[in-house]
C-alpha cells in the first residue's frame, strides 16, 4: 500500500520516507542510497521574465551531505532556496517543473511555506544571531511553535547546543548576548537554533565563507556528526570542502546568451563526490575541478 503524502499545509509531524520514481542507478562500488528526500525534475527558476536557472533534475538522499559547487552566478544558492521556498520571499520569483519532498509537491496547492520551513531549516552565509541571549536564540523557534514548558525548553536548548558542539563553550553564559560570540561560535549557535525545531533537512548556504580555517574545521566536523540524524545540502565555493564533507556533488555552470548578455545557471553534472572530482563525465566539470576555469 502506498504511504500517504506528508501534509505540508498543517501537519507538524515529519513524514516517513517515501519511495520516488526514476531514481538514478547507483555505482556498484557504493552501498545503495537511502530514501529520496528531494526529487527535482526539469526545474527552472525565474525572477520576473529572467530565467536564473534552467532544467535542473537531481535527487537528494536521506542522511547524506550533498554539495552544490560552481562559479559565481551559476544558480547554486537559487536552487538551494527553492528547496525550502525561501525564493517565495522575492517578488516575481517563480518555479517551473517539479520539486518534491518525500513524495509531496513542495509547490502544490495548499502547501504552507511556513510548514515547509519548519521541516527544512536553513543556515545562512553570514552568522546572524538574534540580539538576544544565547539561551533565547536557541529557544526562539520552539517558543514560536508553542512550547512554554521551562523544563522542556531547557532540555531543547542543551540538546541543540550539544548537537552543534557548542554547549561546553557557552553553558556557563547562556544569559549573555549571542552577539558576543566569535564568528565560528555564532555560526554554530545559528546551527543550534536551526536544530532546535527538529527539522528533517538542514540547508547551508556557504556557512564557512566568513570563518577562519579552525572554525571551518569545526563546522565540517559538526556536519559529519549530525548527518546520521539530518539530511544536509550545502552550497560551497570551496572545492576542497566539498571533497571533505559531501557524499554527492552537483556542479553548476553558466549559459551566456550572447545577444542579450544574460547568464542562466545550469546543472552540468551530478553524482558521487569521488566520481565528480576524480572521473567527471563532462568536460566542463573537468575543467572546473582541475582549476582550468573558474
Amino acid at each position: 500500500m502506498d504511504q500517504p503524502e506528508p501534509n505540508l499545509a498543517t501537519s507538524t509531524q515529519l513524514p516517513k520516507a517515501a519511495a520516488l520514481q526514476d531514481t538514478p542507478p547507483q555505482d556498484e562500488v557504493y552501498a545503495p542510497a537511502g530514501s529520496p528526500v528531494f526529487d527535482a525534475q526539469g526545474v527552472s527558476i525565474y525572477y520576473g521574465s529572467f530565467r536564473a536557472v534552467t532544467d535542473v533534475s537531481l535527487t537528494v538522499y536521506e542522511n547524506e551531505i550533498t554539495a552544490f559547487i560552481g562559479p559565481s552566478g551559476c544558480g547554486k544558492t537559487t536552487v538551494l532556496r527553492t528547496l525550502n521556498r525561501m525564493n517565495d520571499l522575492i517578488p516575481g520569483a517563480r518555479v517551473e517543473g517539479g520539486v518534491h519532498y518525500r513524495g509531496a509537491s513542495l509547490y502544490g496547492t495548499g502547501v504552507s511555506p511556513i510548514a515547509v520551513r519548519r521541516r527544512i531549516g536553513m543556515v545562512f552565509q553570514k552568522p546572524n544571531p538574534f540580539p538576544k541571549s544565547i539561551y533565547d536564540n536557541v529557544a526562539y523557534g520552539p517558543r514560536i511553535n508553542g512550547e512554554r514548558n521551562k523544563a522542556k525548553l531547557n532540555e531543547i536548548v542543551e540538546r541543540s547546543l550539544r548537537q552543534a558542539a557548542l554547549w561546553d563553550e557557552v553553558k556557563d553564559r547562556l544569559s549573555k548576548s549571542g552577539l558576543g560570540l566569535s564568528g565560528g561560535q555564532a555560526q554554530r549557535l545559528c546551527i543550534a537554533r536551526t536544530l532546535a525545531v527538529e527539522p528533517d533537512v538542514v540547508l547551508m548556504d556557504e556557512p564557512c565563507s566568513a570563518l577562519d580555517p579552525i572554525a571551518t574545521g569545526r563546522i565540517e566536523d559538526l556536519m559529519h556528526e549530525i548527518k546520521s540524524r539530518y539530511t544536509i545540502v550545502i552550497v560551497t565555493h570551496n572545492m576542497q570542502q566539498a571533497t571533505r564533507v559531501s557524499d554527492r556533488t552537483a556542479f553548476y555552470s553558466v549559459l551566456r546568451d550572447e545577444k542579450s548578455d544574460t547568464r542562466t545557471g545550469v546543472l552540468v553534472e551530478y553524482g558521487r563526490t569521488r566520481q565528480i572530482f576524480e572521473d567527471p563525465r563532462d568536460s566542463r566539470t573537468q575543467a572546473y575541478v582541475t582549476g582550468r576555469v573558474g
